[in-house]
């Protein structure tokens, strides 16, 4: 196997790059919060709120912006039978981030929390958190594995290297920077790496349109040349598929504390609003070269390329159409600008996706279920041993786990079904429950994991209406075998059947328990009669300032960088009007400690 020395010396100093950003990030941030009594470990997770317009926009898109994304978009464009019009990640993620602006942006943030599964704890209790905390888990971690995987098989293609030591190096660097810096050096990295995937992609785009074995690509948009119209075309059969797939990416986007942490991180309310109205916009525009690329890989006569007369469809390449149209039809050093690209939108990535696992767990499980006692100290080391835990987990993944991408499939299937209904209950649905919370759980998981998952061969046990069975390769054996195809919207149906459960059970425990048909006795989870039980978590329990509680809406935050973050936590212009008379209410009340989940 040969190795580029050239290409090898870019991504070493690229690597070195990234590394020395967020190394002076953590530098230049070591003592924020210090002067106003922000816990470190609050700093870590967001930042100190004071991420501003340039740094938020730019940290929120290349979150979103990761390898999946420019080699996913590249590669539906380029699939026989998919085209453009099954590249649903740009504008799916896109609306993801508009609608997260619009509904779920304002009130999580003038709230003050500190992750995305506060608002649950609050409401719900610890141990209901804790249960919330799986699937989200397990979509921050897969999601890393997958994308890890994904740049191995990249630099292999265009460098020849090792697969295995390109996944280690980057998890390496991605783990060391978030380790030391937290979210302020995952913010500047961000901005670093956003500039070299922009750079390096539009660089290659013009050589490869112009390279002699590229037909015109506004022609093999509509008619076939060397295969289908990359246009691409939905078929009636299909049509509940891809609208499916895209309420999935839509709606299902916005559960993530990928997400959250930068909504969190703004230094007001209405910034982070305007930082998902940004990323949008720049998920668009990063994605157009990866369009092109997938339909420069379509319009290609590959016979007349280094890479050999069949094409990469032919050879189950088409997931790295991206890298060899990078490697075949542009010069070596363009490439290697290219390639640059890839691994850095898979690093903006994996660094936040192992920050946020690890926050979640500091707080939401370590802190407010087994120690809310712990010093600010103590839950600093858990972040920064728990950081290292799951990077090192998501990359072990991505070395040995063939099934690496169905498995983040169904984290994220689960994500949608599971976590997004019950976000939107408890934000927005007065009178919910504990009881409906697991009711809710319970329904998602067995709905969607009734339907099966064909990249990780589950069969299902629930046949929707219009299954069928197709035969596919398998990713690992390359066998061909006979999987059940699901045609029937089921990941949606099973989102709306989870919120419905979730309203109807609340409302029916409610009823059962206050009308005493059941006996308060039975109340074991607490959360209608005991609604003042040590185990549902009151808006006081979300802040621990050394061994005593603070209220987190009413702790007063001093001003910083300009920004009064006091006014984020009280606006009362960004509150509901009934929310902000019950909280007159509770401010006037000698027993407004305990909160009322109704």
């Amino acid at each position: 196997m040969t190795i580029h020395v050239e290409g090898l010396v870019a991504i070493a100093v690229f690597y070195a790059l990234i590394l020395f950003v967020g190394i002076w990030a953590a530098w230049k941030n070591k003592h924020s919060g210090e002067a106003e009594g922000t816990d470190r470990s609050e700093t870590i997770m967001v930042g100190g709120r004071d991420i501003g317009l340039f740094v938020g926009g730019f940290t929120m898109t290349a979150t979103w912006v990761g390898g999946g994304y420019i080699n996913g978009t590249a590669e539906n464009v380029y699939k026989p039978g998919f085209g453009l019009a099954w590249a649903q990640a740009p504008f799916g993620y896109a609306l993801s981030l508009v609608v997260g602006g619009l509904f779920f942006a304002k009130p999580m943030r003038s709230r003050g929390y500190v992750t995305m599964l506060d608002p649950f704890q609050q409401l719900y209790g610890k141990r209901m958190g804790g249960l919330l905390f799986i699937p989200a888990l397990m979509g921050e971690i897969f999601w890393s594995a997958a994308i890890l995987s994904a740049l191995g098989a990249t630099l292999s293609v265009i460098l020849d290297m090792d697969i295995k030591m390109s996944v280690v190096i980057s998890a390496l660097i991605a783990i060391f920077y978030t380790l030391v810096g937290g979210l302020y050096s995952v913010a500047y990295t961000d901005v670093v790496q956003l500039f070299c995937i922009f750079i390096g992609l539009w660089i290659s785009v013009p050589f490869a349109l112009t390279n002699p074995a590229v037909s015109d690509i506004t022609v093999t948009a509509v008619k076939e040349v060397y295969q289908s119209p990359w246009r691409g075309s939905i078929s009636r059969k299909d049509t509940w598929v891809w609208i499916d797939n895209f309420c999935l990416l839509m709606l299902g986007g916005i559960p993530w504390q990928v997400y959250f942490q930068r909504v969190l991180s703004a230094s007001s309310a209405t910034y982070a609003q305007v930082l998902s109205f940004l990323a949008a916009f720049g998920c668009i525009v990063m994605a157009v070269p990866s369009v092109l690329i997938g339909a420069i890989g379509a319009s290609t006569d590959w016979n007349q390329t280094s890479y050999g007369p069949i094409p990469p469809r032919q050879n189950d390449k088409a997931d790295m159409i991206l890298p060899i149209v990078l490697q075949h039809l542009c010069p070596p050093f363009v490439s290697f600008f290219g390639l640059g690209a890839v691994s850095a939108a898979v690093m903006s990535s994996a660094d936040s996706s192992i920050l946020s696992a690890s926050s979640m767990f500091a707080r939401n499980i370590y802190q407010l279920v087994f120690r809310q006692s712990a010093s600010d100290r103590e839950i600093v080391w858990v972040m920064r041993i728990t950081i290292f835990i799951f990077g090192g987990l998501a990359m072990l993944m991505a070395l040995v786990t063939g099934t690496v991408y169905g498995l983040w499939y169904l984290s994220s299937d689960l994500v949608y079904v599971i976590i997004f209904p019950q976000l939107l209950s408890v934000l927005f649905i007065k009178g919910t429950n504990t009881y409906g919370s697991v009711a809710a759980y319970v329904f998602g998981m067995i709905l969607r994991i009734g339907g099966g998952e064909p990249y990780l061969q589950l069969p299902p046990f629930i046949y929707y209406p219009g299954w069928t069975t197709e035969k596919r390769m398998h990713h690992n054996t390359k066998e061909m075998v006979e999987v059940v195809i699901q045609k029937f919207p089921f990941k949606t149906v099973s989102m709306l059947a989870s919120f419905l459960g979730n309203v109807v059970f609340s409302h029916l425990a409610k009823y059962l328990f206050e009308s005493g048909k059941i006996s308060h006795k039975y109340d074991f989870l607490e959360a209608v009669v005991s609604k003042h039980s040590g185990e549902i978590m009151d808006r006081t329990t979300l802040v621990t300032r050394g061994n005593n509680i603070g209220l987190s809406e009413m702790v007063s935050v001093k001003p910083r960088l300009s920004v009064t973050l006091a006014a984020a936590f009280t606006r009362r212009d960004t509150l509901p009007k009934e929310t902000v008379e019950e909280e007159e209410e509770e401010d006037s009340s000698p027993d407004s400690f305990h909160h009322d989940k109704e």
